[in-house]
């Protein structure tokens, strides 16, 4: 088996409805591995803060904004997420020449989680993450295992009016920026020769390696690329299906047309296997900075099977409780040195509940097609009261304090009918 995983989108005007920005992950993962939704109101802290990342400690800044994440719930960063600003984040694993195996330091899910707590707009969430990068390095284990699956990282990020796209290998990384249209990344590199920010060396590096005779035009997929290896062509694959489903509704994309991208498993988009998709992501951001953004989240495996249930930023949001994991604390196996002894269970609510009706939907069709018609209706339903807040902005904040619960909580009373 060789590990993939997900697929990230960006859709901007004028190839969506409406003047809105579309922002779409799937997150794909080991099998049994859980993704929770938690959610992270803004703080203050004091001078000489530290927060504890997976693995490595770094300086807290004085301001952290609230953040929506879907994360695996053994570790402290996000797969993918949002801030009250309307600033997306999602990752991609990405191997090039340069090796991935190094010392434990920033995980790309730790930089999606920074990124989303300091960054008020997506350039300024490159260089957070580029700072960091530079000063304490990206390692260690991806997966809750002693396997030594790891990668490098690229990052598409999106705000109100741009997307940036950042890749990495080891220190060294190139963005590009994208102001209109639609892009997707896959697990391979995609940034050419338009490159709008780079590391001041990553040029030099890639010479000194010979990778590049400093003579022809710099293109940093191709230097920083392997020629072929399983992983990026099987990315390879879904990065170009991804791009046609884009194409195919060039003007038109809108939050359903995203999620039923993230929802096609014929193009591998929704992987199945001992990698597949844990928890999918879409979010719609008016460029009117006016309008709230919507952001929807399954919080659970296979999209095709799951309720996209949205999220807007008020203030007083209550915990996520339904699906948020269980905490070990210090006791957590991933804590601990030799990391990995053990796996405790981190089924949060919903999971365990669709787990259940996941396995009704697979063995019974009649009874599964129901079950799935009702999560389409309730979808519908929520994404109907969404449209109108998107149109006309917030009315009633409280209302909107435990909307993703709530809906959470339908979800879950939907099951128990079946």
């Amino acid at each position: 088996m060789h590990p993939s995983s997900c697929d990230t989108f960006v859709a901007l005007p004028p190839s969506t409805e409406r003047q809105h920005v579309i922002f779409g992950k799937n997150s794909d993962r080991p099998c049994d591995e859980v993704q929770e939704v938690v959610y992270f109101p803004a703080r203050d802290y004091g001078e000489g803060e530290r927060v504890e990342c997976t693995y490595i400690e770094i300086e807290q800044v004085a301001h952290t904004y609230a953040v929506v994440l879907s994360k695996p719930a053994w570790l402290w960063g996000a797969e993918m997420g949002a801030n009250e600003h309307q600033v997306c984040i999602g990752n991609e694993a990405v191997w090039g020449r340069e090796s991935a195996d190094g010392d434990e330091a920033l995980l790309g899910m730790d930089l999606v989680r920074i990124g989303l707590e300091r960054a008020n707009a997506a350039e300024k969430a490159v260089d957070v993450i580029t700072e960091l990068l530079e000063k304490y390095g990206q390692g260690g284990p991806c997966m809750e295992d002693e396997c030594s699956f790891t990668y490098h990282n690229s990052f598409l990020i999106s705000d109100r009016k741009e997307a940036w796209l950042l890749e990495t290998s080891g220190k060294h990384w190139a963005a590009e920026r994208v102001a209109a249209g639609y892009r997707n990344i896959s697990n391979q590199y995609g940034i050419t020769t338009k490159i709008d920010k780079e590391h001041p060396e990553m040029r030099e590096y890639a010479r000194s390696q010979g990778w590049w005779d400093g003579e022809t035009q710099f293109n940093f997929s191709t230097v920083y690329s392997f020629t072929t290896t399983a992983r990026i062509e099987a990315s390879g694959s879904r990065y170009c299906e991804g791009k046609k489903l884009l194409k195919k509704s060039n003007g038109h994309i809108t939050a359903e047309t995203m999620m039923d991208i993230l929802r096609d498993k014929d193009s591998g988009i929704n992987m199945e296997g001992m990698f597949m998709t844990t928890g999918s992501m879409v979010s719609v951001i008016p460029t009117n900075p006016a309008l709230p953004g919507v952001h929807y989240f399954t919080a659970t495996p296979d999209p095709e099977r799951s309720v996209f249930k949205p999220f807007i930023f008020v203030k007083n949001v209550n915990e996520l409780k339904e699906t948020c994991s269980p905490s070990y604390g210090a006791d957590d196996p991933v804590k601990k040195k030799p990391r990995f002894q053990s796996k405790p269970d981190r089924k949060h609510v919903l999971f365990v509940k669709h787990e259940l009706v996941a396995a009704i939907i697979e063995s019974h069709e009649d009874r599964g097609k129901k079950i799935t018609e009702s999560m389409r209706k309730l979808e519908k339903e929520k994404m109907t009261q969404t449209e109108k807040i998107l149109s006309n902005g917030i009315e009633e904040p409280d209302l909107l304090a435990d909307l993703f619960s709530s809906c959470v909580q339908e979800e879950m009373a939907a099951y128990g009918k079946s």
